[in-house]
């Protein structure tokens, strides 16, 4: 049974998230009131994961992401973010942190994410020693519109970079999460042209695909356009650099609506949180004019740890 530790500065907002998680998943959580709490308990507790509050008076979300990747590299860290503090955690998906949640969101989509983080961090756990004489590796994929085929893709993509030690475990992991994201949005927002038109403006369009949309796109998968189109991957891994190109057959978007990195307005909805991943985790994102392709690239930085 995973371990969850809760970090926040609000006795009612650990607790809602306590009961959250132990309501949705099969897991032991503990609680701490501030990130200075937080690290005491990653020295002393077996935590699996944590989940903290961005903004708290005493060592807040950032400065805990921060120490925690140096205590415990191996316990990812998410955030949950109020509204105002955008900049903050993209400052801590730089520094560490595996993925974040709007805290107005937390009921319907805090477990999805951790159970995502933790799938992705258990293929790195377990395929890191596999491909111990790797150099490199290119390698071309047309992908069927069928969802189970994105996590197959992406283990073997960690496989590869674990086996050629490129950057640390923190590093694979977020290339698997931004790449993750990068092929629901070709695949689903792409292909299938789900979720086109956000149903609010709050709400924006959304990477986490719903019942009500796998019902959907199970359906367009059998029908013209659809059915005929592909997503194609481009991934070329080496020692000092790789990269992803995921490219859709659907009718693009216009790039120009695309926030500037960096931009708070980039975090709005879903589909910008998974933009603000992809950009966070990558040194480079850029698409094409037609908004129809993505190139992502991942760079083993000098004075990164490539030791695995």
């Amino acid at each position: 049974m995973p371990t969850f530790l809760v970090v926040d500065d609000s006795a009612v907002d650990r607790r809602f998230i306590g009961e959250l998680l132990q309501k949705k998943t099969v897991c032991s959580v503990e609680y701490a009131a501030n990130g200075a709490e937080a690290l005491a308990r990653l020295q002393d507790s077996a935590v699996d994961l944590v989940v903290t509050d961005l903004s708290m008076p005493i060592k807040d979300g950032l400065e805990l992401t921060q120490a925690a990747r140096s205590l415990r590299p191996d316990v990812p860290v998410i955030l949950m973010t109020a509204h105002g503090s955008e900049t903050l955690a993209i400052e801590a998906l730089k520094q560490g942190a595996a993925s974040y949640v709007p805290k107005s969101q937390a009921a319907d989509r805090l477990t999805e994410t951790i159970e995502e983080v933790l799938a992705r961090a258990r293929a790195e756990r377990g395929l890191e020693q596999l491909i111990q004489c790797l150099e490199g590796a290119e390698f071309t994929f047309a992908l069927e519109n069928e969802p189970t085929l994105i996590d197959p893709l992406v283990d073997l993509v960690q496989q590869l970079v674990a086996g050629m030690s490129f950057g640390d475990f923190f590093g694979r992991l977020q290339i698997g999460i931004a790449l993750k994201q990068a092929l629901l949005n070709a695949m689903f927002h792409g292909n299938l042209e789900l979720g086109m038109q956000p149903s609010t403006e709050e709400e924006g369009e959304d990477l986490l695909i719903q019942e009500s949309d796998l019902s959907t796109a199970a359906k367009r998968a059998l029908q013209p356009p659809y059915r005929d189109r592909r997503v194609h991957v481009h991934v070329k891994i080496a020692t000092e650099e790789s990269r992803f190109v995921v490219r859709d057959q659907g009718q693009g978007f216009d790039i120009s609506s695309v926030p500037a990195s960096g931009d708070p307005a980039a975090l709005e909805g879903e589909r910008g949180r998974g933009l603000s991943l992809m950009r966070a985790f990558m040194d480079e994102v850029v698409f094409n004019e037609s908004g129809n392709e993505v190139t992502m690239v991942k760079r083993a930085t000098d004075g990164e740890d490539v030791s695995g």
